[in-house]
């Protein structure tokens, strides 16, 4: 753990770089530059949420993977800490009640041998969330959280495809993707082993997504 960093996943890149061990694990206090998706800004004050990133030289075929376990992982801590069952909305986000308690990112590089690696950076509202954001609540140790999910990750099974897919509560939902090119209503239907989000618009057409953001629909 380090008191602060610029973010604990461009931090664990760096150490990657230097040699940093498969399945290691940084956290931090507080970040100056933490991202979400679309390089959206993730801050919190210091020490009160679980900011952290996990650096991972075993990637699987399907890279996918390794972000569905660290979010089944999640939800497993946060129920086993805080008694918070939560659910999953795709591609990296896990609510409670339909608010944001965290956020996921994953981020693929290449070491100097040319070995593949990702790094994923997970974002925990413990003691305090932003407005229209939810948290877990007063008087949790977010270490205790990381503890708890670090656990939980290596219970999963090795295929976490249909435990995922049960989580995910965007399946069966009409929802909005939104685009850079425009954007699209309809239901998902599902999430396919490649990570995919499957859609079926208004228009009839069945479309899959690698990324997108997706605006759940009343």
């Amino acid at each position: 753990m380090v008191a602060a960093t610029d973010s604990t996943s461009t931090d664990l890149l760096r150490r990657a770089a230097a040699g940093a061990a498969d399945r290691s694990v940084l956290t931090a206090g507080y970040q100056t530059a933490g991202r979400g998706r679309l390089d959206r800004r993730w801050e919190a004050p210091v020490g009160v949420n679980l900011l952290a990133s996990l650096l991972f030289r075993d990637v699987p075929a399907v890279p996918h993977v390794l972000t569905q376990r660290v979010a089944l992982a999640a939800l497993a801590a946060c129920e086993r800490v805080a008694n918070v069952k939560a659910t999953l909305k795709w591609p990296n986000d896990l609510l409670r009640n339909e608010m944001k308690l965290a956020g996921i990112l994953a981020q693929a590089e290449h070491g100097a041998g040319g070995d593949r690696l990702v790094v994923v950076g997970i974002g925990v509202n413990v003691g305090w969330a932003p407005a229209g954001a939810a948290r877990l609540g007063d008087g949790i140790d977010p270490l205790i959280v990381l503890r708890e999910m670090l656990i939980a990750y290596d219970e999963l099974p090795a295929d976490p495809w249909l435990q995922y897919r049960d989580n995910v509560a965007t399946i069966g939902r009409r929802v909005r993707v939104e685009l850079a090119g425009g954007t699209i209503e309809g239901l998902a239907s599902d999430v396919g082993r490649d990570g995919r989000l499957v859609v079926v618009g208004d228009d009839g057409v069945q479309h899959r997504y690698d990324v997108a953001d997706v605006v759940h629909l009343r």
